[in-house]
């Protein structure tokens, strides 16, 4: 606890400057982690808000909402309506700009208190579109105020007891596994999320992603894994091509590295359409 003691201080610092918070909680480490910390040490100035979606897995969904039961947090499901938004789903290299406009803009409507991400320190040495949207809506990062990284944000999270919440994985919403320019459809969503849980229960590999690519789905795994199944697995990727065919998805599947946000294409400077 005394590691991290200097930087919860600076958490509570910076929240304390809030009179009232909305967290929005995507039911990852970080949004947790943020959302526990606040409602714990300032009970009833915090509201959390977990949108639904199809680029959401639902647990992460059932995840958001057992601890929500288990902290007794005032708990919002919304539906942020980015799938409305024909930009969104066209997959520009700055579809997250779109996705979080649509939650932020939910969020808005159903509170006058002061909106706080999970962004923490190391998102902002990535292509983050949504940093942008964030911006316009006035969101703050209390992680990146208090100078707090993700392996700070998790050794918060043990220090609040919530373990099985800092070995979270690092999890992009499902949107992200689709390579720019290719549309954003649901039921190709479905297919990318069965996919990986497939491949993580026949595996267990300690990273997976199904990517879905112009020339096809590729599974990408830790090289430890992929150096065990030698490169691929015939059988696997049979299961994977039957479950995206259901779904009139006609793909080859292959397997590849993991290299994060490798879906993403020609990142661009921010660009409003």
């Amino acid at each position: 606890m005394n590691a991290v003691a200097a930087p919860i201080e600076r958490l509570e610092a910076v929240l304390s400057q809030m009179m009232d918070v909305a967290c929005a909680v995507s039911g990852g480490v970080d949004s947790l982690t943020l959302a526990t910390l606040a409602h714990r040490r300032f009970p009833g100035r915090a509201t959390m808000f977990h949108a639904v979606s199809p680029a959401v897995p639902a647990e992460a969904t059932r995840r958001t909402q057992a601890l929500a039961e288990r902290e007794g947090w005032r708990l919002e499901i919304i539906d942020a309506g980015e799938f409305l938004n024909g930009q969104y789903r066209a997959n520009p290299s700055n579809r997250c700009y779109f996705c979080k406009t649509s939650l932020y803009g939910a969020i808005r409507p159903a509170t006058t208190a002061q909106i706080v991400s999970g962004t923490n320190l190391d998102d902002l040495g990535e292509y983050r579109p949504g940093l942008e949207a964030a911006k316009e809506h006035d969101v703050r990062h209390p992680f990146v105020e208090a100078g707090i990284d993700k392996a700070t944000v998790r050794s918060i999270a043990r220090a609040l007891d919530l373990d099985d919440v800092a070995e979270l994985p690092s999890a992009p919403c499902l949107s992200s596994r689709i390579e720019t320019g290719i549309g954003i459809d649901p039921d190709m969503l479905a297919c990318v999320h069965e996919a990986e849980q497939l491949a993580a229960a026949t595996l267990a590999p300690r990273t997976v992603r199904c990517r879905v690519r112009a020339g096809g789905v590729v599974i990408e795994l830790d090289a430890g894994t992929l150096d065990r199944i030698g490169g691929g697995d015939d059988e696997l990727a049979t299961k994977i091509a039957t479950i995206f065919r259901t779904r009139g998805f006609e793909r080859a599947v292959s397997f590849a590295p993991y290299r994060v946000g490798s879906a993403f294409l020609h990142p661009v400077k921010f660009v409003r359409t």
